[in-house]
C-alpha cells in the first residue's frame, strides 16, 4: 500500500505540472494574439518611422505558417502602397508628427507606380513644413527613386549609391531540355508572344528584343524623369552613362561619389543620423540607447487613423500577383477567391467598383472567372472603373475588359494581348534509357495525351487550335470593350507589351491617373458628391497571421536583407533561384491554357528567402496535416 500510495502522489504531481505547464502555454498564446495587433494608445508625438525591412506591394500575403516555422523565418516583410500613402497623408495633417523618418537599409524595393505614389506622398509631408529623413547603407534604383522624395538622404559612409536601371538578362533552358531529350511542345498565338521562348529557345527572338527594348527605354525615361523632379540636383546622367569615371574620380569611395553626384546629402553612421532626428524631434528619455527618440510606427498609426466609413461605399477588389485557378491568394491572384469576394458584395449595394489590377496575368480560365464576377456587379447598373498599378498585362488585362474607364500611369506596364501553352513530353528520354511505347488505338486521340509516347498530329493540332480559339476569344472581349475592330486589336495584340503612354494612345487605356483618380472618377459617375468611403473587399490580416509576422520576422535582423552596395549586388542569386523555380513550375506544372507576360518585372515580393527543400518540406507537411 505504501508503493501504491508513492506512485499515486507522482501521478498527481505528473497531473499538477502538466495542467500548470498547459496554463502557462495558455496565458502566453492568449497574451500574444491580444498583444498582436498594434494599440491607438501607442502613439507617440514626434516621429513617424516607417522601417521598410521589406518590399512594397499592392497587396500583402498571408505567411505560410508551415513555411515560416520550417523554415525558422517570415517571408520578407511586405508593405501595402495605399497603407503607405494613407499614413504619410494623416502624418501631414496630425500635429502630433513633426518628422517622417524612412530607414530603407533593409529596403527591397518595389515597382515604379508604388514608388511614386509614395514618393508623392512624402512630397505632402514636406509641403507641410515636415522633413523627411532617410537613412540606409546602401541605396539601389528603388530605394534612391524614394530617398529622392525626403529633405535629407543619409548614407553610411562605408555604403553608397548605385543605379543601374531596367533590363537584364533571363535564362533560356532549350539546351539542357535538348540534353535531356525532353520536347517542350509550345502551343501559343502571337509574335510576340515570349512567355514560351526559354523552353524553345537558346536566347531571346528578334521581336521579342525589340519590344524589350522600346518598354525599357521608355520605363527609363520615366525613372530618370521623376529622379530629375525630386531631386534636381542629382548628377543622375553621369551616375548612369559614365560610373567608372564617377567612381575612380571619388577614390573607389561609393559613399563620397555619391554624395559628390548629389545622390545623398550626409555621410554618417546611424548613431550620427538618430542624433540628428534627435535635434528634430527631441529625445526620447525611455527610449533604447543615447540616440533614442520618440516615434510612432506604422501599424500603430494606422491602426489609430482608420479609414473612413462615411456615406455609400465604393467598393475596391484587387487583383495582384498571378493569375492562378483555385483560391490562392491573397497576394496571388486566385480566380475562385476573387470571383467569392465580388459576389458576397452584390448584397452590400456598391455605389461603385474600382478593379485595382497589378498583375501579369496567369491562368486564362481564372481570368475569365474574374471577368464575369466583374459583370455580375457591372449587371447592377453601377459604374466599375480599373486602376493599373505597376503591370495589368495579358490575364491583368482580360480582367480589365468589363471597365467602364481605364486609368494607367505612364510607368504602367500593360497589353501582351496573347495565349500560350506549354506542354512537355518524355518519349525521347525514355527511348534514351530503353523504354519504349506500343498498343492499339481506335481513334488518333485515344491514349492522348500520352506524355512518354508522345503526341500524335492530331492531338498536337487540337491543341494549337484550342490556343488559336482561345486568342480570337481574347481579341473580341476587348474589340468589345475598347470599340475596336479584332483587326484594330489584333494590330496591338500579338503578345506585344506596351507601356502605359504608348497604351493610352493605343485606346487600351483612357487616361493617366491612379487609384484616387479611379475613385473620383467612379464617384462622380455614381453622383455621390462628397459623400462617399472606400470598402476593400477581402479579408484583413488574420491574427495568427500578424503573430507569426512579430514572431519570426521582428527577431530576424539577420544580414539577408541589409549590407553594403556588394552584399545587395550579390544578392541577384535569389532572384535567380525564384526565377528558376518558376520556370520549371510553368514548364512541370499542371497549367492550362495561360495569357501571361514573361517581359514583364517579377513583383519584388516574391522572391522567396527560404530554399527549395524547406518549401517543399513545408507542403508535404501541409498536405499530410491536411
Amino acid at each position: 500500500m505504501r508503493f501504491a500510495g508513492k506512485v499515486w502522489r507522482l501521478l498527481v504531481g505528473i497531473k499538477d505540472g502538466l495542467v500548470l505547464v498547459f496554463m502557462l502555454l495558455f496565458f502566453s498564446a492568449l497574451f500574444a494574439v491580444l498583444t498582436a495587433r498594434p494599440s491607438p494608445a501607442s502613439v507617440r508625438d514626434g516621429a513617424l518611422l516607417l522601417a521598410l525591412d521589406g518590399a512594397i506591394v499592392e497587396e500583402r500575403t498571408e505567411v505560410d505558417p508551415f513555411a515560416a516555422l520550417l523554415s525558422g523565418q517570415a517571408p520578407m516583410g511586405e508593405y501595402q502602397a495605399r497603407d503607405l500613402v494613407h499614413a504619410l497623408d494623416k502624418a501631414a495633417e496630425d500635429d502630433r508628427i513633426d518628422a517622417v523618418v524612412l530607414d530603407l537599409d533593409r529596403f527591397v524595393g518595389g515597382g515604379q507606380v508604388h514608388l511614386q505614389e509614395v514618393g508623392e506622398a512624402l512630397d505632402r509631408v514636406r509641403a507641410a513644413q515636415k522633413p523627411v529623413l532617410t537613412y540606409a547603407t546602401a541605396y539601389t534604383d528603388d530605394s534612391m527613386l524614394l530617398a529622392a522624395h525626403a529633405s535629407e538622404v543619409w548614407v553610411n559612409p562605408l555604403g553608397g549609391a548605385v543605379v543601374a536601371g531596367p533590363g537584364g538578362e533571363r535564362l533560356y533552358y532549350a539546351g539542357l531540355l535538348d540534353k535531356l531529350k525532353v520536347n517542350a511542345r509550345v502551343y501559343k498565338v502571337g509574335e510576340y508572344k515570349s512567355a514560351v521562348e526559354p523552353y524553345n529557345s537558346t536566347g531571346m527572338s528578334e521581336p521579342a528584343r525589340e519590344n524589350a527594348r522600346a518598354l525599357y527605354a521608355t520605363l527609363w525615361e520615366e525613372y530618370r524623369a521623376n529622379m530629375k523632379k525630386a531631386r534636381p540636383g542629382a548628377d543622375i546622367e553621369r551616375v548612369t552613362t559614365q560610373p567608372v569615371e564617377w567612381v575612380t574620380a571619388a577614390r573607389g569611395d561609393l559613399a563620397t561619389a555619391a554624395l559628390q553626384a548629389g545622390l545623398v546629402d550626409k555621410l554618417g553612421s546611424r548613431a550620427d543620423f538618430e542624433k540628428r532626428v534627435v535635434e528634430l524631434v527631441g529625445d526620447d528619455e525611455w527610449g533604447e540607447g543615447p540616440n533614442a527618440y520618440p516615434h510612432t510606427t506604422l501599424a500603430t498609426w494606422l491602426s489609430d487613423n482608420p479609414l473612413p466609413t462615411k456615406g455609400k461605399p465604393i467598393g475596391v477588389i484587387t487583383v495582384a500577383g498571378e493569375i492562378v485557378d483555385g483560391d490562392a491568394g491573397p497576394g496571388v491572384a486566385g480566380g475562385d477567391r476573387i470571383a467569392a469576394l465580388l459576389d458576397e458584395a452584390l448584397d452590400d449595394d456598391l455605389a461603385g467598383l474600382v478593379v485595382r489590377v497589378d498583375s501579369p496575368g496567369g491562368s486564362v480560365l481564372a481570368s475569365e472567372v474574374i471577368r464575369e464576377a466583374i459583370l455580375r456587379q457591372k449587371a447592377r447598373n453601377i459604374p466599375v472603373a480599373v486602376s493599373m498599378a505597376n503591370v495589368a498585362a495579358s490575364g491583368g488585362y482580360w480582367v480589365s475588359t468589363p471597365a467602364d474607364r481605364i486609368f494607367a500611369e505612364p510607368e504602367t506596364i500593360t497589353g501582351s494581348i496573347g495565349i500560350f501553352a506549354v506542354v512537355p513530353t518524355f518519349e525521347e528520354t525514355a527511348a534514351m534509357i530503353g523504354v519504349t511505347t506500343d498498343g492499339v488505338r481506335t481513334t488518333p486521340l485515344s491514349g492522348q495525351p500520352d506524355f512518354i509516347g508522345g503526341f500524335t498530329p492530331e492531338a498536337d493540332a487540337m491543341m494549337q487550335a484550342f490556343i488559336e480559339n482561345g486568342y480570337e476569344d481574347f481579341l473580341s472581349r476587348v474589340g468589345a470593350a475598347r470599340g475596336m475592330t479584332r483587326d484594330q486589336v489584333d494590330a496591338v495584340g500579338q503578345g506585344r507589351v506596351w507601356d502605359g503612354g504608348t497604351a493610352r494612345q493605343l485606346r487600351l487605356v483612357d487616361e493617366y491617373g491612379g487609384m484616387e483618380e479611379a475613385l473620383a472618377w467612379t464617384a462622380a459617375q455614381a453622383k455621390l458628391g462628397d459623400d462617399w468611403h472606400v470598402q476593400y473587399l477581402g479579408t484583413q490580416p488574420s491574427t495568427y497571421d500578424t503573430l507569426l509576422r512579430q514572431m519570426l520576422v521582428g527577431g530576424s535582423e539577420d544580414a539577408d536583407m541589409g549590407g553594403d552596395v556588394f552584399a545587395r549586388m550579390a544578392r541577384g542569386q535569389t532572384a535567380i533561384v525564384s526565377q528558376i523555380a518558376a520556370d520549371g513550375d510553368r514548364l512541370l506544372g499542371a497549367r492550362g491554357a495561360q495569357a501571361y507576360c514573361l517581359a514583364c518585372p517579377p513583383s519584388k515580393a516574391t522572391q522567396p528567402r527560404s530554399t527549395i527543400s524547406e518549401t517543399w518540406l513545408a507542403r508535404i507537411l501541409a498536405s499530410v496535416t491536411g
